[in-house]
């Protein structure tokens, strides 16, 4: 009766994981989840460092903070005017002043260091595979494949908006919750898992910016100009950013969201999608479900044998 207990136990918490999975799976595959609180999870080691680095400041911040908030309450209980009816002369303590002088360049020194690293290693571009031209438009983005094998395939990537979330979710065999309100798209831009992109950002009429969290990327989008940027994300998924300058009425309403799928998903889908881009979107989501079912197939024959 124990065994049969704990067996039935095991296949009930295994029920109630997989009728959750929409929401964990979104959050896994995306990075976002609700009511979160500081940055999206990383799959670029850019996006690595840029945490890391975010950590290293906060602690010398902290530090900072608390040495600075014990000198004011020494002052205001040692120096205080009941304890010193008779105030101090003293115009100047050399030691001291050399201190504060000194030490705030050493501890800038510490922070410029990493601080540069990363800079350079974002803006250094690295040998890349493919490349991807963004134009942000009033208001949504633009995109287009522009190496040789991609032929000229290039598309506009634009808001699902609220009354349409459910018709996007039923035509792509999702739940709701995989379809986030104010970041998913009409056509997501599809890109191929540990692949180094290079990606051009320009505009064809206002300022605007391309920025994507999980993978540490954010620049500039300018009329009459080409700004470079990269990366290389190791994780398949969704991954959702906004447009991060002010750009007019509906700059809340111009989401990015890119889909990185394996190389051999990508291959089969670029091929399709130079001639036909809806019908390669669907063989894609069908390819990329039937993944997802074969994955969770194992996982539930994995909790089985376990519970055995």
């Amino acid at each position: 009766m124990k065994a049969v207990f704990k067996r039935l136990m095991t296949m009930a918490g295994a029920a109630a994981t997989f009728a959750g999975v929409s929401t964990a799976a979104l959050a896994a595959e995306s990075g976002i989840k609700e009511w979160q609180l500081g940055f999206q999870a990383s799959v670029t080691d850019v996006m690595d460092d840029i945490t890391w680095f975010n950590g290293f400041t906060l602690v010398i911040i902290t530090v900072i903070t608390l040495f600075v908030l014990a000198l004011l309450i020494v002052c205001m209980t040692r120096f205080s005017a009941k304890k010193n009816p008779v105030p101090s002369r003293t115009s100047h303590n050399t030691m001291i002043e050399v201190v504060w002088t000194v030490a705030p360049i050493l501890i800038l020194v510490v922070i410029a260091i990493p601080s540069f690293r990363l800079l350079y290693k974002q803006l250094d571009i690295p040998e890349y595979e493919m490349t991807v031209k963004a134009t942000g438009y009033q208001w949504y983005w633009g995109y287009e494949y522009t190496d040789e094998n991609m032929g000229e395939l290039s598309f506009d990537s634009i808001m699902v908006k609220d009354d349409e979330r459910q018709a996007v979710a039923d035509a792509r065999g999702v739940t709701l919750n995989e379809v986030p309100r104010l970041l998913s798209v009409d056509y997501d831009l599809v890109i191929p898992v540990d692949t180094t992109v290079r990606v051009q950002v320009t505009s064809e009429d206002v300022i605007h910016s391309f920025a994507m969290p999980s993978f540490g990327v954010k620049v500039d989008a300018i009329p009459g100009r080409l700004n470079e940027t990269w990366f290389h994300a190791r994780e398949e998924g969704v991954y959702y950013g906004q447009c991060s300058e002010l750009c007019g009425k509906d700059h809340a309403f111009m989401p990015i969201a890119i889909r990185v799928v394996s190389k051999d998903q990508f291959q089969t889908w670029s091929t399709a999608a130079q001639d036909d881009l809806d019908t390669a979107n669907q063989q894609l989501l069908a390819s990329i479900a039937d993944t997802k079912k074969l994955a969770a197939a194992g996982k539930l024959e994995e909790i089985s044998v376990a519970a055995k």
